[in-house]
């Protein structure tokens, strides 16, 4: 199963966990930089768990994330001489750009989880029961890179491919039907 969580993997979204927690803490606290830094080291120790060390070398390095690698690695220097403001700033859009392909596999690990899932179907969801998240204007709105955004017939009520609808639990009824 592609969502079995192994001790491995529990171990890494915990690491993950406490790399935000920290961040957030920094941030609140004034952009504290000790909290920043460790945020950052939690998150990257965490994100190399959970994803194994080859293939978190292969998407730091890959030609298409280099901008994201880039921005995510100068934020780093930045938060360490002590610019923390801009770095968390360049972070933030490294992080956006680096692991924008995984949005989709995020998107259902969410949406498996018993009362998040619900709350973002629930948000996600129009009252033709489109899902958003996967609509142009949603994800320009958002931030999405311009290659991953879909083709807007896929968000248009009257197309025949259903590949954009939420396949859990049962279909929302349209209240105009």
């Amino acid at each position: 199963m592609a969502y079995e969580l192994t001790e491995t993997k529990k171990a890494g979204i915990g690491l993950i966990g406490f790399g935000l927690f920290f961040t957030f803490l920094g941030i609140v606290l004034f952009f504290d930089r000790g909290l920043l830094a460790l945020g950052n080291i939690f998150s990257l120790a965490g994100v190399a768990i959970l994803l194994g060390w080859r293939s978190t070398w292969a998407l730091f390095t890959n030609r298409a994330n280099y901008k994201g690698t880039a921005s995510f690695l100068l934020g780093l220097f930045f938060i360490f001489v002590r610019w923390p403001i801009i770095g968390i700033i360049l972070e933030i859009y490294g992080f956006v750009f680096l692991f924008s392909g995984f949005w989709s596999s995020i998107k259902m690990f969410l949406y498996h989880i018993p009362v998040v899932g619900w709350v973002i179907q629930f948000i996600c969801l129009n009252d033709s029961g489109v899902n958003n998240f996967s609509c142009p204007d949603f994800q320009s709105r958002i931030g999405y890179p311009q290659g991953l955004i879909r083709d807007k017939q896929n968000c248009d009520e009257g197309s025949n491919d259903k590949s954009h609808i939420l396949k859990m639990g049962k279909p929302r009824k349209n209240k105009y039907q």
